[in-house]
C-alpha cells in the first residue's frame, strides 16, 4: 500500500519538473479524493479536468490481472518475491508497444488527427479518420488506450 501511495506524488513531481518549472506539488488534502489530490498536485484546479482525470484514472486502474503488467506482478509475486520486486516486474511489462507504450501511440494518433483535421472536427470527419486508422491494420491500441480513444471520440 505504501508503494501505491507514493505513485501520485512521484508522477506529479516528474510532471511538474518537465512542464511546470519544478514547482512544488503541495500537500495532500485529506478532504479530497485520490483523483482530486492528484490533479491538484499536477497544478490543475478546474472541476471538469478533475472529473476527466477521475474517469481516466478509473479506467486506467481497472487492471485485475488480464493485462501484461498485472499478470506479471501476480506471477512474480506467486514465487513469494518481495512486493517491490513484483511491482518493478510489472512496470517492466509496460515497456511493450501493445501495453504501456500503446498510450503513447494514442497520443501520436491524436496529434496526427489534429494536424490533419484541425481544431474544428465534425462527427463525420472523426468517424472517417477512425475507420481509416482501423482499416489500415495499424495495431497500436491496448484495451486501456482504446477506451481512452473511444472517450475522445464520444
Amino acid at each position: 500500500m505504501s508503494l501505491i501511495a507514493k505513485l501520485p506524488p512521484i508522477a506529479a513531481t516528474i510532471y511538474k519538473n518537465l512542464y511546470r518549472d519544478g514547482s512544488n506539488i503541495g500537500a495532500i488534502d485529506t478532504n479530497k479524493d485520490w483523483s482530486h489530490n492528484f490533479t491538484s498536485m499536477l497544478g490543475y484546479e478546474d472541476t471538469q479536468f478533475t472529473e476527466l482525470m477521475r474517469l481516466y484514472l478509473t479506467i486506467h486502474s481497472d487492471h485485475e490481472g488480464g493485462n501484461v503488467s498485472a499478470h506479471t506482478v501476480h506471477l512474480v509475486g506467486s514465487a513469494l518475491s518481495d512486493p517491490y520486486l513484483s511491482f518493478s516486474a510489472g512496470m517492466n511489462g509496460l515497456a511493450g508497444p501493445l501495453h504501456g507504450l500503446a498510450n503513447q501511440e494514442v497520443l501520436v494518433w491524436l496529434t496526427k488527427l489534429q494536424k490533419e483535421l484541425g481544431p474544428d472536427v465534425t462527427e463525420d470527419q472523426m468517424k472517417e479518420f477512425v475507420w481509416k486508422t482501423l482499416k489500415s491494420g495499424q495495431v497500436c491500441f491496448s484495451a486501456n488506450s482504446l477506451s481512452i480513444l473511444l472517450l475522445t471520440i464520444i
